[in-house]
Formats: structure tokens, C-alpha cells, sequence
């Protein structure tokens, strides 16, 4: 009879145990292969709407990995199927870290959306230009941008047009002086989606009456801001080039070249008046209506984090967007790198143009106007305004009062 070694149960115990403790060991990672003991650190990932700086992200991406031993992976950029795609990451909970919500997405995003209202670095946000939705700042805001008149400093002072009349008055004169006082271009956003933002933005509640918009309860026709407009529009009309026959170059040029005194613009334009050699200064100042004296400034896109993933990869990516909101190598990325001009009044950007300049200052110091065009309807200004505007601009007899009944039914044919 073959003898048991006596020492056999007492090995086959120890060599269970410790097969125990390597599946354990084993199972300390999740499907994705990211630890969740407390010794693992998570990767944050970014998925990023801007393919301008998807080079430079990546970049700032490993100076963080370098600077903080914590790894952040940048998922490539989709374009225009940017929400798209995102949508369906996030409800297959293959969702990333950190990505991208404009204003106008944020509401499809709302249930995604992590509250960085308790975040540190939150109390930087240049004033109203937080992403904000039900009193929560749900988003940090990429960088800002303004828009409003653009104007030749050897021709303009600004504080002599400040409202509908010195408006006019400086029209004519240029107009006398066969000089074009104020130049807009055929292109959707430069035709009419910017200028009509204004009237939009001096309502008390610009979303709120967008919302009645919407539903039909109220009228730009019937509404004063817009009815002042109008009359600012058939100034336009009677006293400068048709914008139907002005590129958006050619509106850049006429300016660059003293044709035109004023153009409405924003600050993305000094860009191409760098390929000409001015011979005087570039400013810019608000559009005037109803004696407005501040910028359209706002936000094209925010930082978000997504609230579904889990608590230490939630702070893991809070923690990434405060180094690169704070630390001296991530202010240099947003301002120097990307090219943004910085929503954070933490953030000094140095050597700006002077359009960049001026939205900076309007934004730091809160004297802005809001981009209430955000909230347009999808595509309606493209589609339905822009057309209309078109209509107007050809139709010699139309007055500006039948543009904005034109504009009122463009926008509900909009909205169905």
C-alpha cells in the first residue's frame, strides 16, 4: 500500500491560499485594465471637440504625465460628428473622463454632466462665462471669444457712435465721403447670425424669450429691442454695400485698405489682417443699439467631466483640469499653445492683438453682452434667417419692420 506523505494536506492548503491571493491580486482590475485598488491610479481620458489643438493636447497630456506620474490619454477629435459619437460612448458606459459640451449641447449632455461647482478652480471663471445648468457650474469654459465692431482708429472714435442716431450720422458721412461706413459680408453668421444677437441678448431673460420664441408666444416684430434693430438695418441698407456682394475676404480687405471705416466682426478676424501691412490701428467697440455699450462675449465649448464614471477617475480628471488651469506649464499651453484667449482672470495672456485684447478686458472685467445666438435653434440661421436676410438686403422696397415679420416666420418654419 503506497504511504501519504504526512505533509501533503498541509502544502495543498498553502498552495490554495496562495492561489487565492493571486486571483485576488488578478481581479484588482477592471474590465479596462485600469486598477481599482487604492494603490491604482485611473488614466483620465479626453475627448476633444476642437481638432485645432488636438497636436497640442497630446502634448500637454504627456508634460502633465512628466510633471505628476498620472497618464491621461487624448481621444482623436470627430468633426462635425463630434456629439455623435460622444452620445454613444456615453450611453454604452464607454464614455470618456473628460470632453466637450457647448452651451447649446450641454442640455443633451445634462444627466453625463459632473457638478464642478465645489471645485477649487472654479472660482477663476472670468464673470457669467461658467457653463451653468440648474444653478451648477457644470462646465470650465475652453476660452472666449467677442464680437462687435471692428473700426479703423484713424477713423473712428467710438465715443462718437454710441447710439441709432450718431450710428446713422457717421454712415452718412462716410457715404459722403465715398468711403463704406459699416461693412458686413454674405456669409450666414456675418450676414445676420451675430448682429441679430444683440437685440436677443438686451432681452431681461434672453433664453426665456428665445423659449417663447420657440412656442410662438412672442414676436421679434411686436418686441422693441427688435424694431430698434430694424432701424439700424435699414441704415445699413440705405447707406453702405450691399453685404449680399461682400465675401467675408473682401469685407476683411475693404477695411485693411481704408474702403471701409467699420465692419461687424469678431476677434478670429485679425488673423487675416495680418497678411496686410495696416498703416493704422485696429479697435473694437459694441454694436449701439439701444445705447448698448458692451461686447458679445461668450464660450464656444467647455471642459466637462463625466459624472457616471467612478470616484477616484472623477478626481483624477478634476485634478488634470486644475494642474492645467493653475500650473505655470498648462497656463502656457491654453494661452500660448492652443491660442485661446483664457476665460480664467488666473491666466495672464500676454502680446494679444488688440481685438483679442479687448474681449479679454470686456471679459475679466464682466462688461459683456451674452451669445444668446447659442441657443438658436439648430441650423436656423443658416437655413431660415439667412435667406430671409438675403430677401432684404436685394428687395429694394422692403422695410426693415417686413424683415422682421420675414424674420419671425423664418425662425417658427425653423423650429418645426
Amino acid at each position: 500500500m503506497r504511504k501519504v506523505n504526512k505533509a501533503f494536506p498541509f502544502l495543498l492548503a498553502m498552495l490554495i491560499v496562495a492561489s487565492i491571493a493571486l486571483a485576488g491580486c488578478g481581479s484588482a482590475k477592471d474590465e479596462n485594465g485600469k486598477g481599482k485598488g487604492k494603490s491604482a491610479e485611473p488614466t483620465v481620458t479626453i475627448f476633444n471637440s476642437k481638432v485645432e489643438i488636438v497636436d497640442q493636447l497630446e502634448a500637454l497630456a504627456e508634460e502633465y504625465t512628466k510633471e505628476t506620474g498620472k497618464k491621461v490619454e487624448v481621444l482623436g477629435a470627430a468633426g462635425d460628428q463630434y456629439m455623435q459619437q460622444l452620445q454613444t460612448k456615453l450611453t454604452s458606459n464607454q464614455g470618456p473622463s473628460i470632453f466637450s459640451a457647448s452651451p447649446e449641447d450641454a442640455m443633451k449632455l445634462k444627466s453625463y454632466l459632473y457638478d464642478l461647482s465645489n471645485e477649487d478652480y472654479v472660482k477663476y471663471i472670468a464673470p457669467d462665462m461658467e457653463l451653468k445648468i440648474d444653478d451648477k457650474i457644470v462646465g470650465v469654459p475652453y476660452g472666449v471669444e467677442g464680437f462687435g465692431i471692428v473700426y479703423n482708429k484713424d477713423m473712428v472714435d467710438p465715443k462718437d457712435v454710441t447710439d441709432y442716431d450718431s450710428f446713422v450720422d457717421a454712415l452718412k458721412k462716410f457715404k459722403g465721403e465715398d468711403i463704406n461706413g459699416f461693412g458686413l459680408s454674405q456669409e450666414a453668421y456675418f450676414l445676420i447670425g451675430h448682429i441679430l444677437n444683440t437685440p436677443f441678448a438686451l432681452q431681461d431673460d434672453p433664453l426665456a424669450f428665445i423659449e417663447k420664441l420657440n412656442k410662438g408666444e412672442v414676436k421679434m416684430a411686436d418686441t422693441k429691442e427688435f424694431q430698434d434693430f430694424a432701424k439700424f438695418m435699414d441704415a445699413i441698407k440705405a447707406n453702405t454695400k450691399n453685404p449680399v456682394e461682400v465675401t467675408y475676404d473682401g469685407e476683411i480687405g475693404d477695411l485693411a485698405t481704408g474702403k471701409t471705416a467699420m465692419i461687424h466682426q469678431g476677434n478670429w478676424a485679425y488673423g487675416m489682417f495680418e497678411d496686410y501691412d495696416l498703416d493704422f490701428e485696429l479697435g473694437m467697440m459694441p454694436f449701439p443699439l439701444e445705447g448698448n455699450d458692451k461686447l458679445a462675449v461668450g464660450v464656444g465649448n467647455n471642459w466637462a467631466i463625466n459624472n457616471q464614471k467612478d470616484e477616484a477617475e472623477i478626481k483624477a480628471a478634476s485634478d488634470f483640469l486644475n494642474w492645467m488651469l493653475t500650473s505655470d506649464t498648462g497656463k502656457h499651453y491654453i494661452v500660448d499653445e492652443f491660442g485661446f484667449i483664457p476665460a480664467m482672470t488666473n491666466i495672464e495672456a500676454k502680446e494679444l492683438d488688440p481685438l483679442s485684447q479687448a474681449v479679454l478686458d470686456a471679459s475679466n472685467s464682466g462688461e459683456t453682452i451674452p451669445w444668446a445666438h447659442s441657443y438658436f435653434p439648430a441650423n436656423v440661421v443658416v437655413n431660415d434667417l439667412t435667406p430671409a436676410t438675403q430677401e432684404y438686403f436685394l428687395s429694394k422696397d422692403m422695410t426693415g419692420q417686413q424683415f422682421l415679420e420675414n424674420l419671425d416666420a423664418a425662425w417658427a418654419n425653423g423650429v418645426k
